[in-house]
């Protein structure tokens, strides 16, 4: 799931454009968000001097069209894109946020994308400087930009097997925390949840659903006049009737009755996930403090478990341990090779980049650089004309270090590089599967390896890993 916003920016009143640029640009790579620059990208601009060259373009483009707005020009977009907490890694946010960019500037306005990581929500900050790279024009915004981005975004989610937002609504909340109430249930909505699923199983009275939402971990007291539920985690006790609608006591019983009829409650899509999850450890859960209700529903969850272990060598041919293992190992090759082949595009992908950038700002420049020489390499002259002669160096440096004499054109470079996406797309849906079928292998062989060292009825001694289901 993936929420964006785009913000159009403007130099505003009581400072210039250099400083209104370099503003954002600052908040963006700001390295106790980034890991200290692992985690920013530029698209046909040097991140460490984006600022100036965003600044050269700005003057070129006025020197050539002689249009400028004032105080009230756009001089960039700031999109912002989140994800659901835990579904993304920075370097594959990263990614997205590229592919996004390119996809609503068609590759024509140089950007800068910059993960940060320093929130529960991974989220990218990118900011495209408006003006295009050839200096001509600039990109504007448009009726209904936020849902073409949307669509865009969602398209690019879906392909990287991420979940999205169905049904967005208006919010002027805080981007990190309109990602929705799914990320973390209230403990008041984890006992409705409960309640709903218990209801699935079609009780017969009152007392067999409390049994039933005892059974998955939920304790119940009664002590007290009203009804009163906890969840694992939860400190004080929540009413029944504190939960209202279909969920107070009386309504519960009625619907149990089938005198009261509920509709049903519409939640945000999950992840898909492996049938066979690792065991808990149940020893280690009471040590640290899990009530009887935990223990109760640990020991069947650990049994469901072991019987889908069984279950999934059943469906595979009554699969041996020794195939099992063979298995299970052919499988982690097979992702490890695919995920050293997306390194290698995504690796080559960088470069390719970084070489159209250096093209362009070389051409962008060559003019300058030529009348600096004839100048003499004069101070005065250097110092009028320094952003564009440090970007004509390092384009040349660049050139050098690569041992190219003859530069490549932007437009083969670039259909290079539209070819490799679309590998690495094709490529990252075989990975996203074998990752899903080397986690669900590895915890059968887990679950299965526990069956053969322990003898039944024994407590495990050893330390399992949470389910990661």
């Amino acid at each position: 799931m993936a929420t964006t916003r785009l913000m159009p920016l403007h130099i505003g009143k009581g400072r210039d454009i250099s400083t209104a640029i370099a503003d954002v640009i600052d908040y963006v790579e700001n390295p106790q968000k980034t890991d200290f620059g692992k985690f920013i990208y530029g698209y046909e601009c040097d991140t460490r001097i984006a600022d100036a060259e965003f600044l050269l373009s700005k003057r070129q483009y006025f020197n050539q069209t002689g249009r400028s707005q004032g105080a009230d020009d756009v001089i960039a977009y700031h999109l912002r894109q989140a994800f659901k907490p835990g579904e993304v890694t920075p370097e594959e946010a990263n990614q997205i946020g590229r592919e996004l960019a390119l996809k609503l500037t068609k590759g024509n306005h140089a950007f800068v994308v910059c993960t940060h990581i320093d929130k529960h929500h991974v989220h990218n900050h990118i900011i495209i400087n408006s003006t295009t790279l050839d200096c001509q024009k600039k990109f504007r915004n448009f009726w209904g930009s936020t849902w073409a981005i949307r669509r865009m975004n969602d398209k690019l989610c879906l392909e990287h097997g991420l979940s999205i937002v169905e049904d967005p609504k208006p919010s002027r909340t805080h981007y990190g925390t309109w990602l929705g109430s799914e990320n973390q249930p209230s403990f008041q909505e984890q006992i409705r949840r409960a309640i709903d699923a218990a209801m699935e199983e079609k009780p017969k009275d009152f007392e067999e659903l409390l049994k039933k939402l005892e059974a998955v971990g939920i304790e119940i007291n009664r002590e007290r006049k009203h009804l009163r539920f906890r969840v694992p985690g939860q400190e004080k006790y929540t009413r029944c009737d504190t939960l209202k609608g279909d969920y107070t006591e009386q309504a519960i019983k009625e619907r149990i009755a089938g005198t009261r009829t509920v509709k049903p409650r519409r939640t945000a899509p999950t992840k898909p996930v492996s049938k066979v999850g690792l065991l808990v450890d149940i020893e280690a859960a009471i040590r640290a403090g899990k009530g009887p209700g935990y223990e109760r529903w640990a020991k069947v969850f650990n049994l469901k478990q072991l019987s889908q272990a069984v279950i999934y060598l059943k469906e595979h041919g009554n699969m041996s341990y020794e195939d099992l293992q063979e298995r299970t190992s052919a499988v982690t090759d097979r992702f490890n090779a695919l995920s050293t082949q997306i390194k290698d595009m995504e690796s080559r992908m960088t470069a390719n980049g970084e070489l159209q950038k250096q093209i362009v700002n070389y051409v962008k420049t060559r003019a300058v650089y030529i009348e600096y020489r004839k100048a003499g390499y004069s101070k005065k002259f250097r110092s009028e004309h320094e952003a564009e002669i440090l970007l004509h160096q390092a384009a040349k440096k660049h050139f050098d270090s690569l041992g190219i004499t003859k530069l490549p054109s932007v437009k083969s470079l670039r259909e290079e590089y539209a070819g490799l996406l679309e590998q690495k797309r094709k490529t990252y849906a075989a990975y996203k599967q074998a990752r899903a079928e080397m986690k669900e292998l590895h915890n059968v062989k887990a679950n299965v390896d526990y069956l053969l060292e322990f003898p039944a009825g024994q407590e495990p001694q050893r330390d399992m890993q949470k389910s990661r289901q």
